[in-house]
C-alpha cells in the first residue's frame, strides 16, 4: 500500500490540490476581468460592425429602391413623350391633309374661275367679231348691191333692212345646212 501511495504522489498526470485551487482562482480572476472589461468592448465592436453592415445593406436597398423609382419614372416619362410625339405626328398628318384638301379646293375654284373668265372673254370676243363682221358684211353688201343695181343705197334705213334681210337668209341657210 505504501508503494501505491508513493506511486500516486509521484504521478505527473494527477495535479496537486493546492495548484488546482490557485489555478482555479486565477482562472476565475482572468474570467472576471475578461468578462467585465473585454467582453463588453468586443460586444460593442461587434454591434457597431453589425449596425454598419445592416446600415450599409439598408442604404443599398434604399438606393436600389430609389433607382427603381427613378427608372419607373423615366420609363413613364418616355412612354408619355412617345405618346405625345405620336399624337403630334397624327395632328400634323391631319393638318397636312386638311391643308392639302384646302389647297386643292382653292386651285379647283381658281381653275373654274379662270375657265369661266376665259369662256366669258371668248364669248365677248365672238360677239365683238360677229358685230364687226356684220358691219363689214353689211358695208360690202351695200357696195356690191349698189354696183349691181346701179344706184346708190345711201339711205341708212334701207341699207340696214337690206343687210338684215341678207344676213337672216344667210343664217337660215347655214342652220338648215348644219341639220
Amino acid at each position: 500500500m505504501y508503494l501505491l501511495a508513493a506511486e500516486e504522489a509521484s504521478n505527473p498526470l494527477v495535479p496537486n490540490v493546492a495548484e488546482m485551487v490557485v489555478g482555479g482562482f486565477a482562472f476565475l480572476v482572468v474570467l472576471f476581468i475578461v468578462g467585465r472589461l473585454l467582453v463588453p468592448r468586443i460586444q460593442k465592436t461587434l454591434a457597431e460592425r453589425v449596425d454598419a453592415i445592416e446600415g450599409g445593406l439598408k442604404r443599398a436597398a434604399d438606393a436600389q429602391e430609389e433607382a427603381q423609382r427613378a427608372l419607373k419614372q423615366y420609363r413613364d416619362q418616355l412612354a408619355e413623350a412617345r405618346h405625345e410625339a405620336s399624337r403630334l405626328r397624327e395632328e400634323a398628318r391631319e393638318q397636312g391633309a386638311q391643308i392639302k384638301a384646302e389647297l386643292r379646293e382653292e386651285a379647283q375654284a381658281e381653275a373654274r374661275r379662270l375657265i369661266e373668265a376665259a369662256h366669258a372673254q371668248i364669248e365677248a370676243d365672238r360677239q365683238q367679231a360677229f358685230a364687226q363682221l356684220r358691219t363689214e358684211i353689211g358695208r360690202l353688201s351695200v357696195d356690191l348691191a349698189g354696183r349691181i343695181v346701179g344706184e346708190s343705197l345711201q339711205d341708212e334705213a334701207r341699207q340696214r333692212r337690206t343687210v338684215d334681210r341678207f344676213l337672216e337668209e344667210l343664217e337660215a341657210g347655214s342652220s338648215a345646212a348644219v341639220r
